[in-house]
């Protein structure tokens, strides 16, 4: 029985989704390399390096081949890569053109190029997603643009905004991320087809040729040089899913706090029995900003996995090469995982403008302290109106009281703003929302 959560008939919906998971598949991954070794002999036929004839020959066998995946994976064992054994099935399946499969290439030639085909596929994945994302963001960007809530720094209450200005600075992180995307794809998709150690010496005069014929097939760039052992391609990837599960992370976070029976502001979307307890039937537990947080957490580790990797010796590494086998499956199917319950947590949020309202109300006035003072200033001086608000404000957390009804006790205060009316208003949260609203629409601007 599976033994991960990635595997799981329990858990792997809950860390992944059957499509990324799809493309991280042994079968997927053996049908990449095989894919590699065809377009190869398909290149190479084309150009008189190998026989016409082999590649459409070795081409057909990579699509037809059963693999016997027993015998690959002992033979993997005992060789410690795959792909030897793999040539053997692939040449046996060629017949007479056999002797022709792999010409030219080392190891690493066919995984690198493999795994660039996958993080190609998985790319697009969490593409769509964040393009998915941005959308529904931009929806309750604009439905709540002017919805007034607490603003809250150090978990205190500070300033009054709004949630669309909450959910337009999420967004504008997604944004971002989708222009990482945009041009990561041009530092990260290249082909490898270097030989032993790199310097093509296997194949000599015409082997970039026969480099650039390879890459054209597979549709990926031709590097300017070997990346064998120049990592950073892959551990951008890695660190960019790192990026996209931080900034999710921190969107589940702002959601589960705003959902404490505390606060109450907003709730994930209800469906009978999610997030149920075993023992209080009351609870409503955030478990898609749980399954979140967990997803970044275990991606942020992995980011440190493959900067590490990054350290490789020589012309061909002795160890760290390895560590992308783990990383970058895991990383692209706990980025899936989050990604996909940010749409479905996002997308069915219940929002309690109510609640809002009342939780801007809690301080009896104190949250616009500071919309009193820059009233009174300029008549009192800054300093000056700070001290007497900062007393009002000491007075009404102690004695309890509005701070509207002590300060209109303050004859200097009831002067400078011109009277009741005039203190009202400036305590009167929603009239201190600062630009919140045009902060929304230069974000959402054009969508």
């Amino acid at each position: 029985m599976p033994s991960t959560v990635f595997d799981s008939l329990l858990f792997r919906d809950m860390f992944g989704t059957e499509a990324m998971r799809a493309i991280f598949t042994d079968e997927a991954l053996v049908g990449r390399y095989l894919e590699a070794e065809a377009a190869l002999a398909r290149a190479q036929a084309k150009i008189g390096a190998i026989p016409v004839e082999a590649g459409p020959a070795i081409d057909a066998a990579s699509k037809h081949i059963a693999i016997d995946f027993d015998r690959l994976r002992h033979e993997t064992e005992i060789v410690g890569y795959p792909i030897l054994p793999l040539v053997h099935q692939l040449s046996e399946a060629a017949g007479d053109f056999g002797g022709f499969v792999h010409w030219g290439a080392t190891t690493q030639d066919i995984m690198d190029t493999a795994n660039v085909l996958q993080i190609r596929s998985a790319l697009d994945i969490v593409d769509a997603d964040i393009e998915a994302l941005r959308g529904i963001l931009v929806g309750l960007a604009k439905q709540y643009r002017d919805t007034p809530m607490a603003g809250r720094t150090h978990l205190q209450q500070a300033l009054p905004c709004t949630f669309g200005y909450k959910c337009a600075v999420w967004l504008s992180s997604i944004d971002r991320h989708a222009e990482r995307l945009s041009t990561l794809r041009d530092r990260v998709l290249f082909g490898e087809f270097s030989g032993a150690a790199g310097t093509l010496a296997s194949i000599g005069r015409g082997g970039l040729e026969m480099q650039a014929a390879y890459c054209e097939e597979l549709n990926l760039a031709q590097p300017p040089i070997t990346w064998h052992v120049a990592r950073d391609g892959i551990a951008e990837v890695v660190t960019f899913l790192g990026l996209v599960t931080g900034s999710l992370a921190k969107i589940a976070t702002d959601v589960m706090l705003m959902m404490a029976t505390e606060f109450g502001e907003v709730s994930e979307p209800f469906v009978p029995g999610r997030g149920a307890s075993s023992t209080m039937p009351q609870k409503r537990n955030p478990i898609s900003c749980e399954l979140i947080l967990a997803a970044a957490k275990s991606v942020r580790q992995q980011v440190a996995t493959m900067l590490d990797g990054m350290i490789h010796d020589f012309e061909r590494a002795t160890g760290p090469w390895h560590l992308e086998w783990i990383a970058i499956p895991e990383s692209f199917i706990l980025t899936a995982s989050a990604l996909a319950n940010a749409r479905y947590m996002l997308d069915g949020l219940v929002v309690h403008e109510k609640r809002m309202r009342e939780n801007l109300d809690l301080t009896s006035g104190l949250i616009v302290a500071e919309a009193v003072m820059m009233h009174a200033a300029p008549r009192l001086g800054r300093q000056h109106a700070h001290d007497i608000v900062y007393n009002a404000c000491r007075e009404a957390i102690e004695g309890g009281g509005k701070l509207a009804d002590i300060l209109k006790k303050n004859e200097e205060v009831s002067q400078a703003l011109g009277g009741e009316e005039a203190i009202d208003a400036a305590c009167d949260p929603t009239n201190y929302l600062g630009l919140c609203g045009e902060m929304v629409d230069r974000v959402v601007a054009g969508r």
